[in-house]
């Protein structure tokens, strides 16, 4: 019997394609698993698909466009700065994502993150396996309570860290360019600036998406005006934060330390300059990971998929604009 529907998946970060099959194979839809995810594999790949579903593998331009018959690009995460989604919106093809992903998941990871700068545990973890039982190591250390947490990016993961932060006893200010003095009473925070949360912030984490306006945000500027007894952690993307000019604030000591889980290049180069620095922590990009988060990720994005191929409405349109748009080639979602 041949297959309603082909979908392409460009990659994947877990052990099978199993739970995508299964959602997709309820539509009669067949499954094409792309070996390397390279773009010309893709672009080979593309004039097969009526759908596409990508983790991290870049969805460029010229894939979209060889996709001649596509009719949805489905995002594995909730970011989508590997989908050229300016053209798959031109071109009729509605993008999906999953916006509930791993909310208390990265939540958590940026907690203990944080945990991790204030009370020095990598630091003297590593001390010790060194053979030295020394407490004195490091910038000093101070009682968490009473200090000041800023967050950058209230969406759906920064709306989590609130109530987490507050248990310890720390003050939280927000910051996103949305963000109003109500929804920030609803959250319990404090409606700032960028540049006064910085300034006032012993503890700053990052939850923004990865756009043109945010690539780039923490740079030079901003890391001179924080405190030199504050920390910077990001669990969001990579390029928000200048690496260079965070390389610089460590080693001249404009900043206490960094907690990162994302880098600009993953996995990072051997020499990669903020591996050799004792006041960073850096995790594998695993701020997403528990058994729970994938299962529901695997299926959610799978199932965005199906319902656009089959006519029904997605959870979550990271494009709606394509639904206005004449050439929309889901036309049963009008």
């Amino acid at each position: 019997m041949s297959s309603r529907y082909r979908v392409i998946i460009t990659d994947y970060g877990w052990p099978s394609v199993e739970l995508e099959r299964q959602v997709l194979a309820e539509i009669g839809a067949e499954l094409i698993v792309a070996e390397t995810g390279a773009e010309d594999e893709l672009v080979a790949l593309a004039p097969k698909a009526d759908g596409i579903l990508t983790n991290w593998k870049p969805t460029t331009g010229n894939v979209i466009q060889a996709a001649s018959e596509c009719k949805v690009i489905g995002r594995t995460g909730i970011g989508v700065d590997n989908i050229d989604v300016e053209t798959a919106t031109a071109l009729g093809i509605v993008v999906t994502n999953v916006p509930v992903f791993c909310v208390d998941e990265v939540s958590d990871h940026a907690m203990a993150l944080l945990l991790t700068c204030a009370r020095k545990v990598a630091l003297l973890d590593r001390g010790v396996r060194d053979g030295e039982w020394d407490r004195d190591v490091g910038s000093s250390m101070h009682r968490m309570r009473g200090q000041t947490l800023g967050i950058i990016g209230l969406g759906k993961i920064g709306e989590a860290i609130p109530p987490k932060a507050k248990a310890f006893g720390l003050e939280v200010l927000a910051y996103t360019p949305r963000l109003t003095p109500q929804i920030a009473q609803k959250y319990g925070v404090e409606c700032t600036s960028l540049q006064e949360l910085i300034a006032r912030s012993d503890f700053i984490t990052i939850h923004a998406p990865l756009t043109p306006d945010t690539e780039g945000l923490i740079g030079e500027k901003e890391l001179r005006k924080m405190k030199p007894t504050a920390y910077i952690i990001n669990t969001s993307r990579g390029d928000i934060i200048d690496s260079t000019a965070l390389h610089k604030a460590l080693t001249e000591g404009w900043i206490a330390g960094a907690a990162l889980d994302v880098l600009p290049q993953e996995p990072p180069a051997d020499d990669y300059p903020l591996l050799g620095l004792d006041n960073v922590v850096i995790t594998p990009h695993a701020a997403f990971m528990s058994e729970e988060s994938i299962y529901d990720l695997e299926v959610k994005a799978a199932t965005a998929v199906a319902q656009v191929l089959t006519g029904q409405m997605p959870e979550s349109i990271v494009n709606p604009q394509v639904l206005e748009n004449p050439v929309l080639r889901a036309k049963q979602l009008r």
